[in-house]
């Protein structure tokens, strides 16, 4: 069975008045109250049934009042939802603004790393060209040679094709070394190893066979440069080819042209001790 539903406040004040009617013929006619009594308990009644009414009143009320105070907690709670939704969008796009940032910085500190490497090797090659271009001014520019105690100015190429000729000399091979210095001659006419050339190459001449040629490169020293170094040895060598050619008498008297001009000479002492041994 089901049960009735609670009656309230308001519904339990109208039963009482309607109960208190329905009994007043009653009470009135069997005589237990008189007027006065049920005046006052109708006033009574009446006071309870107003103050019942006040207080659904304010009950409905005061549920008006925690309903419209859920309703706007609700909402309330409903933005702080959306703010806390737009706050998880906005964290979630800063963390991939972060994670793209972080990869650029990555990226960004390898090219300069990068970039770092490869200044350091354009430095490395500018500077390895600058001393290698200084090296090579420095072969091309004038140098400063001692040739027999005379300090001479040549040029580098100068220098060079001189070092190269005599240094096949001094390996013997007379015959590459008399084309290395005749080519000396024809490139560096005015070279201060004019002299040497000639004299070197009376001997490179001498060595392969050519006497004759060797003498004509020994006198044409002699004639030209008679205060070179080496005009001396020149003569001491000219008159060692006419001995070798059996020409006794011009060796005799290139000997004595030797003495008489450079009486101070190795290569004077030397013509004094073969001048004795010609006959």
């Amino acid at each position: 069975m089901r049960r009735a539903p609670p009656l309230t406040l308001s519904a339990l004040a109208a039963a009482a008045v309607l109960a208190l009617s329905a009994l007043w013929p009653v009470t009135a006619s069997a005589g237990l109250f008189d007027d006065e009594e049920a005046r006052k308990a109708v006033v009574d009644l009446r006071t309870r049934f107003e103050q019942s009414q006040r207080q659904a009143e304010l009950e409905t009320s005061e549920r008006k009042a925690l309903a419209a105070q859920l309703a706007d907690q609700a909402e309330q709670l409903g933005v702080l939802k959306r703010s806390l939704l737009d706050l998880n969008a906005q964290m979630e796009t800063l963390r991939t603004e972060i994670a793209k940032l972080r990869g650029a910085d990555e990226t960004l500190a390898q090219a300069n790393k990068d970039l770092a490497r490869e200044l350091a090797d354009l430095q490395r090659k500018y500077k390895d060209t600058v001393v290698a271009l200084d090296d090579r001014m420095r072969r091309l520019e004038p140098q400063r040679v001692s040739l027999d105690g005379k300090d001479a100015v040549v040029e580098a190429p100068e220098k060079k094709a001189y070092d190269e000729a005599i240094g096949i000399l001094r390996k013997g091979e007379f015959a590459n070394a008399a084309t290395a210095l005749a080519a000396f001659q024809k490139r560096f006419p005015s070279s201060a190893y004019t002299g040497h050339v000639q004299y070197w190459l009376g001997n490179a001449l001498y060595g392969k066979g050519e006497v004759k040629e060797a003498m004509n490169i020994f006198r044409t020293l002699v004639s030209t440069t008679p205060d070179h170094p080496r005009a001396s040895e020149a003569l001491l060598a000219l008159a060692n080819c006419q001995i070798e050619l059996k020409d006794q008498k011009g060796a005799r008297k290139t000997l004595e042209e030797l003495i008489a001009n450079y009486p101070q000479s190795e290569a004077a002492q030397a013509g004094r001790e073969r001048i004795k041994q010609i006959k």
